[in-house]
Parts: structure tokens; sequence; C-alpha cells
């Protein structure tokens, strides 16, 4: 069999299938026929060998509860060994419905209320939102910002903060979303031993782990064996294969009592078996669409490359801050020096564009925008040509 579907300049239309990026406009306050590059999901169709997947299960009919047989371990395994050099065990794995999730359940199985988690923003909001609608308190070891526009972690801080508030449980972005940074192993080195020191379990949110274009990925409970011990290893096919819409995500906890605290959330939420759809598709992804994957990457690497010469060209006000990993790029848009009301008439209204504004990352994202490049690269030409037209025209 072959790979069908590496067309990824064909433009899908999507309004009229209940997409949250395309339909859900109006609902939200935004014009109906505005161009979205806001939310996490490609515009790309998915490999051929998961439609075919689910196409086959469902014709079967039957849509009982289900557990996945011992080929779907085999199926993940085989991807995080060969992909990120990890080898995980069975026994570690628990499957929840998405990564968010898993990080609220593990708020509360390694929190109390009124206790501290520790961040690093700005960062994807939902890890302020579990934390704070667990009735916990966020703290932020905000990344420092580069002359080159990069980011780096204030290693200094980052233990100050843990020892001043107390902190048992740190949820790190890697990649990290909305910066794109690809942390080192060094970095993730120092962090491990950081939180080793004060007893801190590190939640490693990973779902971008498969886009990664400059540097590679370490899984954290690798970088040093020790750290195995305190880790909660969150991954999952949605972003690297476009699934998200099927609800599945493989959690990998080495430590038995960690591991034991977390079911207990899971449980308590009312949770247990997957979409068996979701189950179907992941492991068909993991085991047939590699080379889907392949040409995904090249082709996302050259949107980037593609808006980081325009903006280059046309928009220098503009700064891209340097993009190592994931589909989502971070743009400063300070020097147009608007205030957040100004900047989103400007791209809202002038240029009819929905991005995420960079202020729902935190406080140290205002004046930033953040841009999804998964798309055809006519869509984002047209994008950024409206976004030009927008800003010669204040």
């Amino acid at each position: 069999m072959k790979e069908k579907n590496l067309d990824f300049d064909k433009v899908i239309e999507r309004r009229g299938t209940g997409s949250l990026k395309y339909d859900c406009a109006k609902s939200r306050g935004y014009p109906e026929d505005i161009t979205p590059l806001w939310v996490a999901d490609m515009d790309f169709m998915t490999s051929s060998f998961v439609i075919d997947a689910i196409t086959e299960r469902a014709k079967h009919g039957i849509f009982g509860y289900s557990e996945p047989s011992e080929s779907y371990f085999d199926a993940v395994y085989s991807w995080l060994n060969s992909r990120h050099g990890w080898q995980p065990r069975q026994s570690w794995l628990v499957k929840t419905p998405g990564v968010v999730f898993a990080l609220a359940a593990a708020v509360r199985a390694y929190t109390s209320q009124g206790e501290a988690v520790l961040i690093q923003r700005p960062v994807y909001y939902p890890f302020s939102e579990v934390i704070e609608d667990n009735k916990r308190k966020v703290v932020s070891s905000d990344l420092v910002k580069l002359p080159d526009g990069g980011y780096a972690i204030d290693f200094y801080d980052f233990e100050k903060k843990i020892k001043q508030n107390n902190i048992k449980l740190f949820l790190l972005c890697s990649p990290h979303n909305p910066v794109g940074r690809v942390w080192t192993g060094d970095e993730l080195k120092k962090i491990g031993e950081i939180c080793l020191k004060y007893g801190v379990t590190v939640v490693s949110d990973e779902i971008h782990s498969d886009l990664v274009f400059y540097g590679s990925h370490s899984v954290f409970a690798s970088v040093d064996e020790k750290f195995a011990d305190i880790s909660v290893i969150c991954t999952s096919p949605s972003k690297t294969f476009n699934l998200a819409g099927l609800q599945v995500s493989n959690i990998f906890i080495p430590n038995e009592k960690l591991r034991s605290a977390f079911i207990r959330q899971v449980n308590a939420a009312g949770y247990s078996q997957l979409n068996a759809l979701g189950l179907t598709a992941c492991e068909a992804a993991y085991r047939y669409g590699g080379e889907w994957y392949e040409k995904m990457i090249a082709y996302v690497r050259g949107n980037i490359e593609f808006t980081a010469k325009f903006l280059s060209e046309n928009l220098p006000q503009i700064k891209l801050t340097p993009p190592q990993g994931t589909y989502l790029l971070w743009l400063d848009f300070n020097s147009l020096g608007l205030t957040e009301r100004q900047r989103q008439d400007l791209i809202v209204n002038k240029a009819g564009l929905w991005l995420d504004s960079g202020i729902i990352f935190g406080e140290s994202g205002n004046g930033y925008e953040r841009i999804n490049v998964a798309c055809p690269e006519k869509t984002l030409e047209y994008a950024l040509n409206k976004l030009k037209t927008a800003i010669n025209n204040l």
C-alpha cells in the first residue's frame, strides 16, 4: 500500500464540519469570513493509512467500550524508540483523552488546594487554567528574552521560585509553546537536577516533540535515569498527525506511586475507556504514517522559511522569534507601538485574520501574536499579504 495524502498544497474546505477553527468565529465574536490561523490543528488531511484504518473499523458498526490490544503499545513504543530513542515500559502507560486533561489530573494528584504550581510564561494558556480552575496558585519563572529574539531559562530565578513558594509540581512545556524553543539536553538536565534537589514532580508536555525543525528533542525522563522517578511524560499523536478531535493521549509515569495517584484522579473524573476510533487512529499513525510525517515536516519547514523571508522583505518591523519547534510561530509586534486593543483592531478588522494574542500566554506575551503555519502555502501567503496591506495602511 502507498500513502495517498501527500498533497499539502491542496486547500480543503473545512467550513460546515463543526471545525472549531473555521465554524466558531461568529460565536466567539469574530467576523464569519475571517481567515483563521490560531488554534493548533493543521489544515492538512491526515495519513491515508489512518483514514483507511478508521474506515475499516467503522464498517464493523459496533462502537462499544474498547481497550487496545498489545499491538497498540507496540506501535507507540516503536515510534518513541525510533524517533526519540526512548524505551518506555507498558506498565508506565496511562491513556487519557488529551494532554490538557492529563495536566489537570496531575495538578489534583500532586498538589492540594492553595498550593503553588510552577510554569514558565509566556506558555500555553491551559497551563494556567488547569492550575487556577483547581484552586491552586500559579507561579511563573518567566523565560528570558535574548538579544537575538530567542528565549532562555533563568535558572537562578527558577530555583528561587521553587524555594520561595515551596513548589512541588512543575509543568514543563517541551518543545515550548508558544516561543518554539526546543530545550537542549543540558537545559533539561539543569531543570531536572533542581527539581530533584527540592522534590519537585515534573509533568512534561511533549505533545509537540515530533515537530522539531532545528535541534533535537530529548524526552525529559531519558535525560538522566534519575529523572524518570519524578517524571510524568505526556505524549499524543494529535499534533503530529492532526488527530486532536479523536481525543487520545499516552501518558507515561515510571514511578508507581505517582502513577497510582494520577490514575485515582482520572478515575475520580469519571473517565475510563478512550474513543474507540481514536485508539485505531493512533496505532495506524504510529505504525504506518512515517512517510506522511516526513513529507509534512518538510512542508511545514518550508512554510516557516517562507514566513521568515516574507517578514524580512515586507514587514521588517514584525520580528519573528527564532523558530526551533512546533508549527506555531511567535511574532513580536511591539515596534508598532500599538495598544492591545489597537493591535487586535489591526489584525482582526483591518487584516481579517484570527491569530492568538500573546497576552493570553501571560503578561510577558504582551505585544506578541501566535500564528499557525500548518496550512497550504497559498493560504499562508494570502494571510501574510493581508497583514502587510493592513500594516502599510496604518
